[in-house]
């Protein structure tokens, strides 16, 4: 039987903190879907078929990695893919309280749809997509927060926001 993740959010951008969990989650799980979610409310410094591409570049070689886009619920994205595992990382306690209320929800939605809380590498743990994000629009070293694909991606998006 085939141990099909989901591992959902909105990747902008993709650090080395969500390359650590989606490795780790390789190691237990036989398919691992990297979902970006399309959120039309919120505003996104790339893409949704950017983060896609940039997903992709940061995994590649990584055989069970699957990377694609979704809208709506995460439930009915995990019932059209077979998934039964939800993969989440938790970073602080801070994190906890809404990633339970949303594994709440979800299995009120589906019995069937597990999430498993995983937390970062020591490494990884203070690593953000805001944090990335504010460190490359005011032009500082990205290296060890996201792969060299992504901080180049980065560079090119803050390129005319160099202050004097």
């Amino acid at each position: 039987m085939v141990t099909t993740a989901i591992y959902a959010g909105s990747f902008d951008p993709i650090t080395r903190g969500h390359e650590d969990l989606i490795r780790r989650s390789c190691e237990f799980v036989d398919h691992l879907v990297v979902a970006v979610a399309v959120n039309s409310s919120k505003r996104a410094l790339f893409t949704t078929d950017e983060r896609v591409e940039l997903i992709r570049a940061a995994t590649t070689g990584i055989k069970q990695v699957q990377v694609t886009q979704f809208e709506g619920l995460l439930v009915d994205f995990a019932k059209k893919i077979g998934a039964k595992l939800n993969i989440r990382g938790l970073r602080a306690v801070s994190d906890f309280e809404y990633e339970f209320q949303m594994a709440l929800m979800n299995r009120h939605m589906s019995e069937t749809f597990e999430t498993v809380f995983m937390v970062p590498s020591v490494e990884t743990t203070y690593i953000s997509s805001s944090v990335v994000r504010e460190v490359a629009q005011h032009h500082g070293n990205l290296e060890g927060l996201v792969h060299p694909v992504i901080a180049t991606a980065l560079a090119k998006k803050f390129a005319g926001s160099r202050q004097a």
